[in-house]
């Protein structure tokens, strides 16, 4: 199982890539802890400075934009 993060403020960015990895995930039959961190400290300790971030097992995989469905199913 992925534990997988989305760093944002709860923009429409943000929760279009929340919802592009849900639906990655589900087709792809991959099981994930999807969270979304919407604490601004918490966002920096990650050093993103461009939302939507995407961290997947610690480790910050994307930042800034919706990402590609390509590059989401390239984390699966």
């Amino acid at each position: 199982m992925k534990n997988i993060k989305v760093l944002g403020t709860g923009c429409a960015n943000c929760q279009n890539t929340l919802k592009l990895i849900d639906e990655v995930a589900r087709a792809k039959g991959v099981v994930v802890q999807l969270e979304k961190i919407e604490d601004l400290q918490q966002i920096m300790t990650y050093a993103v400075m461009s939302t939507p971030g995407v961290v997947i097992d610690g480790k910050v995989v994307h930042a800034g934009g919706v990402p590609t469905r390509a590059k989401v199913e390239s984390w699966f």
